[in-house]
């Protein structure tokens, strides 16, 4: 296809997955990374100034920002600053740079977060009537949107992308994490269990960016997550079955509390109800090829 883009963060497990996939498609991604590699076109930037990565912008297909450091951390003062910084910053002068670019690409997505939703057990939070949260992690999402969308640029189509947890193949991501859980027997039910967990396998969710590059009758906030999201136990019984484990020791809300402090990471992460569905995306004709948990563990266990 030929196509240009750049990818900021593009180097973190979400980002590996995206560049392959468009790489395989014959285009030419770009990686702006904070650390050097050998790769000719990955070039460092600082996430935060301006620099000749900038001038890469200019007659580029799209820009897809994936920076910001990872919240599976314990949320210290230091943590939360950094956590906001990776993402304000990186966004912040991706405006200024396109504000300033000949031909800026006409599409600009920005990660941000399904979690921008608040705690819901009791209805499925979608594009169209889902409720903003309160909290850390909400005032994290409720920023980065908003240096996305502050600048003008009249030709530029910017989409915050409220991705659910991405589940792939390769070593330090969720489904990694989750499986040696398993395989420890402590994959059994995480607090009371009725929170649910939202999700979308890797495949989808490079299908689901290359689909919103085409489609430009779709901008703003956009939900990406699979549309049948369920509760904690249930997604852990569906993963013990399909690995062939029989049992998983339970995880009460005291006893996750203490295992994540030591962990150094936070039971929010697991006990915050997700109930996300991507409406926007489907009604413009987008189907998933992974509709149900079970068939996406099976094959990502294959």
């Amino acid at each position: 296809m030929n196509r240009k883009i750049l990818i900021p963060g593009g180097n973190g497990f979400i980002g590996r997955h995206l560049v392959r996939y468009f790489r395989e498609q014959g285009d030419r991604v770009i990686v702006l990374t904070r650390t050097a590699t050998d790769h000719a076109d990955d070039i460092v930037w600082d996430g935060r100034s301006l620099g000749a990565w900038a001038e890469h912008l200019n007659g580029a297909d799209a820009v897809i920002n994936l920076c910001g450091k990872s919240v599976n951390c314990r949320y210290t003062r230091k943590n939360r600053a950094a956590i906001f910084a990776s993402r304000l910053e990186s966004t912040r002068i991706l405006g200024l740079a396109l504000a300033q670019c000949p031909t800026p690409p006409p599409v600009w997505i920005n990660s941000s977060s399904a979690t921008i939703y608040r705690h819901a057990e009791d209805r499925v939070m979608d594009d169209h009537t889902g409720e903003i949260g309160a909290g850390f992690s909400v005032e994290v999402c409720r920023q980065w949107e908003r240096e996305l969308f502050a600048p003008e640029l009249p030709t530029v189509r910017r989409i915050a992308l409220r991705s659910a947890i991405v589940f792939g193949p390769g070593r330090g991501g969720p489904f990694d994490v989750f499986r040696i859980l398993m395989r420890l027997g402590l994959g059994g039910t995480q607090g009371n269990g009725r929170q649910f967990v939202s999700w979308v396998h890797v495949r989808d969710f490079c299908r689901a960016v290359e689909w919103l590059l085409t489609h430009p009758e779709l901008s703003g906030p956009i939900n990406l997550a699979a549309p049948n999201p369920l509760p904690n136990r249930n997604f852990l019984a569906d993963f013990r079955r399909q690995m062939g484990v029989p049992f998983g020791l339970p995880a009460p809300a005291p006893l996750l509390a203490i295992g994540t402090f030591f962990l150094r990471s936070e039971s929010e992460l697991v006990l915050k109800s997700r109930r996300v569905v991507a409406n926007r995306l489907m009604e413009s004709g987008f189907q998933f090829e992974f509709e149900k948990w079970p068939d996406a563990v099976a094959d990502l266990l294959v």
